[in-house]
């Protein structure tokens, strides 16, 4: 039987309220932190890609080099729940897909596959961090509809898995989950490198 078809979905369409700047970006480990994070995706073995722009689409398309398709989401100031939209009605065929957001750089491609170890069509799977739920997620093709349903504003799909059975997995031991939500964070993570998860 063939493996699971994982695809990678990158959501980096944010404004970066908070940040000051669009965080896809800011610049990070000798390139864009929107980037590293489409490598780590791929690295973790991830394919196809997709990532999903907004805020500042037509510079990032300038500036970085990305692989995959990169799709606009218009509505990206409603927040990520439209970005998830957008993005897994873009991702094509495939049996299940891991969900990164740009602004977690700690997460490296070793916690991606980990998640992605447990694909199926019926997947739902999170990273976890000291007991906290963070990414990579993995959301299996036949909750893509009902995910897609119940994304809100900046929740994503927390509010689908909150009513759902997800399989937790600890990725403390090779991943850093810290969400970068201003400049001074995504610093001290690049001071330590952009691999600095994986020396947890």
């Amino acid at each position: 039987m063939a493996a699971p078809k994982v695809a990678g979905l990158l959501l980096a369409a944010g404004g970066g309220r908070r940040f000051g700047m669009p965080k896809a970006l800011a610049p990070y480990g000798g390139g864009l932190l929107v980037e590293h994070a489409a490598r780590t995706l791929v690295d973790g073995g991830c394919e196809p890609i997709v990532i999903v722009l907004g805020a500042g689409a037509d510079e990032v398309r300038h500036r970085a080099d990305l692989p995959g398709t990169l799709v606009d989401n218009p509505d990206w100031a409603d927040g990520m729940g439209s970005s998830l939209r957008v993005g897994l009605a873009a991702v094509g065929p495939a049996d299940a897909v891991v969900i990164l957001t740009v602004d977690t750089p700690g997460v490296t491609p070793a916690a991606v596959r980990r998640i992605s170890a447990l694909a199926s069509a019926d997947a739902l799977a999170r990273a976890t961090y000291d007991g906290v739920p963070g990414h990579p997620v993995l959301i299996g093709r036949s909750h893509w509809r009902g995910v897609a349903a119940a994304a809100d504003g900046d929740t994503g799909a927390r509010p689908y898995l909150t009513r759902h059975p997800v399989t937790e997995v600890p990725c403390a031991d090779i991943a850093d989950g810290t969400d970068a939500d201003r400049p001074d964070e995504l610093r001290r993570l690049n001071a330590r490198g952009p691999d600095a998860g994986a020396s947890r």
